[in-house]
């Protein structure tokens, strides 16, 4: 039913392709639906499920890209001993956040065993360090770490139960005791391994409250263990297979390689339309767009989204997350470790984790090996040539093992997530000073244009996981609408109606304060003119 692609070589002919535009097609039409769903990732199939499920079949999904799944994307890399390539993972990579026995369980996770879905366990106790004189044992830092951030998680917890102001997750930290020096650049490996690697952001950049409430939904309510996919039917498998149960071999509700150019919308309906010149008319639609391509105006509204929404949009972080992978013609690192954490001796962050996956588990004969990159590293690496990132990244290599003549690697690739465009960036990140109620204007409805995607999850921002929810909930919120009743949310509340938004937001200084006696002794005001 769905096509399997080489993703890389996707990415690159659509990036060509959305600078030159398509010719529209002569015979385009405009076709009526009940509702149409804009993208075709794990919130867009969750949301065409939830209208299944609900009995309500006329809608349509409308997909960039030749199959589902989103940033759920793999492609071939390298070669297998009998000339076929293997499968990695681009995007998402992880189920995070099993289950626990008799507790709620990941739906994710629910899915990878009802599709025999490969995966194994990330020990992140399997680890290594090294900087640049080669292996160097640093990983008591990482208990340093993890104890203090118990500290801080905590306090995290006591600013949201009372409604104090947000910090940075650097201010959070500090106050808990973990203050690497500028120059400590193995506290600083160690920091970027907690937090940044999940985060795709520094805790600079990164809400205090919810970057660590983020954290703790997913893995105390489920539990701390993570599943790595290395499954070589790509994991967007359990997408497409959880489709298939709603949609026949090519339904004609699936639009797959239609790129959208702009919405109108108001409260009557929602007209979506396409670069062939076709369109969509629908009386509900479900955008599933990533936050990326809303903040790149990569679609047009009509009318303009409210101010408010606006706000909320740019208010909101999307990281990019890059794996660059290597094949070599035979393993040279320690076989039987996962992780290998790098502290450059100049740089935070430059080329940081190296994953096997080679190790026992994964792919054990595949002699391949990945590192990561986040941030303004992944920006940097995606500006320049692969060749120079090569480089680059063989020299840590060599500055990990150097007493390993260790040979040109067989194959190297990257994406470039952040120039994607049907994704500019990877997920989502809570910046600091953020509110609950500015998110809410995020995931709100406009008239009868309704959000969802990992990046409108309170909850699980940043997790597949967070994506299956939002979808699954503005499909049945949408029915419900449609049947003119209340929406059973989560099992716990009913929502009826539009959702919540603030079309102001207060801060929390009146003007008033502003006075000599607060320090603030010149009028914002004054002009000398």
């Amino acid at each position: 039913m769905f096509i399997k692609k080489s993703l890389w070589a996707l990415l690159v002919a659509q990036t060509c392709a959305a600078a030159t535009a398509k010719p529209r097609d002569e015979n385009a039409k405009c076709t009526k639906t009940t509702v149409a769903i804009l993208g075709g990732g794990m919130a867009g199939v969750a949301a065409a499920q939830a209208l299944s499920n609900s009995s309500i079949h006329d809608f349509v999904i409308i997909e960039y890209r030749d199959t589902l799944g989103g940033r759920v994307a793999h492609t071939d890399f390298g070669k297998k001993p009998n000339g076929d390539p293997y499968t990695v993972e681009l995007g998402a990579n992880w189920v995070q956040g099993l289950g626990s026995h008799g507790g709620p369980e990941n739906p994710i996770w629910t899915f990878a065993k009802k599709w025999d879905l490969n995966n194994t366990y990330s020990n992140y106790s399997s680890i290594l360090t090294y900087n640049e004189t080669g292996y160097t044992d640093y990983s008591g830092l990482l208990d340093e770490f993890e104890d203090l951030y118990d500290d801080a998680a905590e306090q995290a917890g006591v600013l949201l139960k009372q409604n104090l102001q947000d910090q940075t997750a650097r201010t959070g930290l500090a106050l808990a005791g973990w203050k690497p020096k500028k120059d400590d650049m193995k506290r600083h490996a160690v920091e970027w391994w907690e937090w940044d690697w999940e985060d795709a952001y520094s805790p600079e950049e990164s809400s205090f409250i919810f970057g660590t409430a983020g954290d703790n939904l997913t893995f105390n309510q489920f539990s701390d263990a993570n599943n790595y996919v290395w499954d070589q039917r790509g994991y967007d498998w359990i997408i497409n297979k959880e489709a298939s149960t709603f949609l026949k071999d090519n339904d004609p509700r699936l639009h797959l390689n239609s790129v959208i150019t702009n919405v109108t919308y108001s409260n009557d309906g929602v007209t979506v339309y396409k670069e062939d010149g076709s369109c969509v008319q629908a009386a509900y639609a479900v955008c599933t767009f990533s936050l990326g391509v809303l903040q790149n105006d990569a679609v047009s509204f009509n009318p303009e989204l409210p101010y408010w929404k606006q706000t909320a949009i740019e208010k909101f972080s999307m990281g990019t997350y890059t794996k660059i992978f290597l094949q070599f013609n035979e393993t040279f690192w320690p076989r039987d470790t996962q992780y290998f954490l790098y502290a450059s001796p100049t740089t935070r962050g430059y080329y940081p984790v190296w994953q096997s996956l080679s190790a026992p588990g994964f792919i054990e004969e595949s002699n391949i090996i990945f590192v990561t990159v986040v941030s303004q590293e992944a920006y940097r690496v995606e500006r320049q040539p692969d060749e120079q990132t090569k480089d680059e990244v063989m020299a840590v290599l060599r500055q990990m093992y150097p007493d390993i003549d260790i040979p040109e690697p067989e194959a190297f690739m990257y994406p470039r997530w952040s120039t994607t465009p049907w994704a500019y960036g990877s997920y989502s990140n809570w910046p600091p000073s953020t509110t609950l109620e500015m998110h809410e204007n995020l995931r709100a409805n406009v008239d009868r244009l309704w959000f969802a995607g990992e990046a409108t999850s309170a909850e699980y921002f940043g997790f597949l996981h967070g994506a299956w929810f939002e979808g699954r909930d503005a499909g049945e919120q949408i029915a419900s609408l449609l049947k003119h009743e209340c929406a059973n949310v989560h099992s716990t509340s009913e929502a009826c109606g539009d959702r919540i938004y603030y079309e102001t937001l207060r801060g929390s200084s009146p003007l008033a304060d502003y006075s000599v006696f607060d320090g603030w002794a010149v009028s914002s005001f004054y002009s000398s003119s």
